[in-house]
């Protein structure tokens, strides 16, 4: 039997989903900070020996390795990235700070303008000028072009971005501007928005290609790295990256656009969620991923999380590369406690996992959510923790928060560690109101699905708060991002721009446009080794009305197999002029039917099955009462009291939990709270429903 392996590196652990016909095998190694590969080598060596075969006999017996990963976003949270340099039409140098006028809160009169990944000083304007049509108004001046370069030269420029106007049109001159920077400073990293972006608004275009030029220099020596590692130990296949878009592609196809790896481990754990609702009858799902660093929130909608290409804020920087919507929070197990002007915080600092919390007896020295929540009682020293590989230490934990938490703020060292459960579940469900406010969602008709290490620590209460009466724990929750990582379709999403009126299209410019995306797309999915006959195509329009910012995204067509443009017809138009106002009406409950909307771009998605791993309904009707293993004194909201506590291996389908209680599984902890049921489905999956369900509005 061969095998496909998903993996997740998060701050703290690198997850593992081995995937084995029907069955799923989930483990967890510690993550390396310093080289991010080694953990992903030590845990493929682990699967390993796991399966009784040497590292490269067993990886000579994975058909796929897919990855997800966060050094994109650690880049861009950290500030660690390239030095880098903007070159941009004379005129034209400011765009990344006047960014539209945007602000994230327009009511804080505080709130910084966002670090710059370009300061002024090395963001130069070279005179030149491309218009709108693709006519050349000024040729590129050369010599005034050389001399910026040479400017960014003695800065110690790493990489470049070059963003010139309406290059999505003609790219010329960008290219010649990259030519004459590769002549002068040959070892620097490029980032052309022709090949990044090749779209207009603006700022968004220059903006992804900046993000792209500053991130891609780390994130391409990772994967190189990576990839050797894997080379040297025996796998000859292509290594396959998560993508924020919910789908996979090669390294080779990342390899000009890094930034499409932005956000890619928590969209593998929506793609998970998504699949995993369609299985449960639960299309309508509010995803909570907390793991050792962060706190991932999204959203699955009638079955789906599709991706958002456009007007998309990442750590404070507009990426306008399709992306699944996830909000992050620095809140998670190694999220770090402190007290500041007498004032309790917790995170966004993290201990990560080196020297990670006090309790892994690693060093770590300053009190984080890890070490409350073992203070509570909700996870125990006696137990073993991530799978067996250690078990926590109440060793100088008690000390650290006596010193640092309990003293300035008063209180007893029970107390100060309730305080910072209260204090990281509130940033988190306030994570959550903001999520679903901004889309004109009400929690309560969610059903909550917990995932991630200490997702389903928290789930429970949080869903209390937001008024939710059901939670879903799949079985493999610890690992879910990797396991969604290997539902996730070998998918590429491009658009090129098209600026004309719909009633005029020029059909051969139209079919010329799908052409190019559907010819590049046929050849990386190739070098990916999948044949013609098992891509399916979406092709689409964006349209708006005259004078509005933003565009809809409309299907035209859909083809798997050989490519057909056939109906790209004369009655083409008049299909899309229609859709559009429906669909107009159907997002902002109104149509201009007198208006002539116009076409602003072409857009092809196009993807191909995998052997995805299935996600069981797991209903069941005989329940039986669980019988616990073993109690602890623990608090779960009404102070310290006797706790049963439940081994997961021992629950069974059908088996009930009346909270409160606390179920310990090999790579994470379930809570049962007071006020909540939990029961085991036939898929093996902890559903957790409220006893008392609240009467909604």
């Amino acid at each position: 039997m061969n095998y496909r392996i998903g993996i997740d590196i998060g701050g703290t652990f690198t997850d593992f989903a081995l995937q084995k016909g029907d069955e799923i095998v989930v483990d967890k190694v510690l993550s390396t900070p310093s080289d991010r590969s080694l953990a992903v080598m030590q845990g493929l060596e682990k699967l390993a020996e796991r399966e009784g075969q040497g590292l490269a006999e067993f990886l000579g017996r994975v058909d796929a390795l897919i990855h997800g990963t966060t050094i994109a976003d650690n880049t861009l949270i950290e500030m660690n990235g390239a030095v880098t340099g903007l070159l941009t039409t004379e005129g034209f140098r400011d765009e990344l700070e006047l960014r539209r006028g945007y602000k994230e809160d327009i009511w804080d009169v505080r709130l910084p303008p966002p670090p710059q990944l370009a300061p002024r000083r090395r963001r130069l304007g070279v005179p030149e000028r491309i218009l709108f049509d693709g006519s050349v108004h000024r040729e590129l001046d050369e010599d005034a072009a050389l001399k910026a370069i040479q400017r960014l030269a003695r800065q110690g420029v790493e990489s470049v971005a070059i963003s010139l106007l309406f290059s999505f049109v003609n790219p010329a001159h960008e290219r010649r501007l990259a030519e004459l920077v590769r002549e002068e400073m040959p070892d620097t990293a490029l980032s052309l928005s022709c090949e990044v972006l090749p779209r207009a608004p603006e700022f968004e275009r220059t903006s992804t290609t900046a993000v792209n030029a500053y991130v891609g220099p780390r994130v391409s020596r990772y994967l190189e790295t990576l990839t050797s590692r894997l080379r040297d130990a025996g796998y000859d296949r292509q290594l396959l990256v998560m993508q924020s878009s919910g789908g996979v592609m090669t390294r080779e196809y990342l390899r000009e656009s890094p930034i499409r790896i932005l956000a890619s481990g928590p969209a593998g754990g929506v793609v998970g969620s998504a699949r995993a609702g369609v299985a449960k009858n639960e299309p309508d799902l509010l995803c909570v991923d907390m793991g050792g660093t962060s706190y991932d929130v999204s959203l699955v909608l009638d079955g789906a999380a599709p991706a958002e290409a456009g007007w998309n804020w990442h750590h404070r920087q507009l990426v306008a590369v399709p992306m699944v919507k996830v909000e992050t929070l620095g809140a998670g197990g190694g999220s770090i406690c402190s007290v500041e002007n007498g004032v309790l915080r917790v995170g966004p600092k993290s201990a990560g996992a080196d020297p990670g919390p006090i309790s892994y007896a690693r060093g770590g020295d300053q009190p984080t959510v890890t070490d409350a929540i073992l203070l509570l009682g909700l996870l125990s020293e006696e137990s073993d923790f991530a799978g067996g590989s250690f078990r926590l230490s109440r060793k100088g934990v008690e000390e650290a928060f006596e010193h640092k938490i309990a003293a300035p703020l008063g209180c007893s060292v029970e107390e100060a560690a309730f305080d910072c459960f209260r204090v990281v579940n509130a940033n988190m469900t306030q994570a959550v109101r903001r999520t679903t406010a901004g889309r004109g969602i009400d929690p309560r008709d969610l059903t909550l699905l917990a995932y991630g290490g200490n997702g389903p620590v928290f789930a429970a209460v949080q869903a209390e708060e937001l008024g939710i009466d059901k939670v879903l724990v799949p079985r493999t929750s610890p690992i879910f991002s990797a396991l969604g990582a290997l539902s996730a379709k070998p998918t590429i999403d491009e658009e090129r721009s098209y600026l004309v009126s719909a009633d005029v299209i020029d059909l051969e410019r139209l079919r010329a446009l799908f052409e190019e995306l559907d010819t590049r797309a046929e050849g990386v999915f190739a070098e990916a080794g999948i044949e013609r006959d098992r891509i399916h195509a979406r092709y689409q329009l964006n349209l708006r009305y005259v004078g509005q910012n933003w565009s809809l995204t409309l299907d035209v067509c859909e083809r798997t197999g050989a490519r057909d443009l056939s109906f790209i017809d004369d009655a083409v138009a008049g299909r899309m002029i229609e859709a559009f106002h429906a669909a107009h009406e159907a997002e902002y409950g109104h149509r201009r039917e007198g208006e002539m909307p116009e076409v602003t771009g072409v857009r092809l998605q196009t993807s191909s099955d995998v052997p995805e791993p299935h996600f069981a309904h797991g209903s069941t009707a005989a329940r039986t009462p669980a019988q616990a293993r073993t109690e602890r004194r623990a608090n779960l909201g009404r102070g310290h009291e006797t706790v049963p506590v439940y081994a997961g291996a021992d629950l069974a389908p059908g088996h009930t939990i009346a909270g409160p209680g606390i179920i310990e599984e090999s790579f994470t902890t379930i809570v049962v709270y007071p006020e909540w049921d939990a029961w085991i489905d036939d898929a093996g999956d902890a559903i957790l429903e409220r006893r008392r369900k609240r009467r909604r509005s």
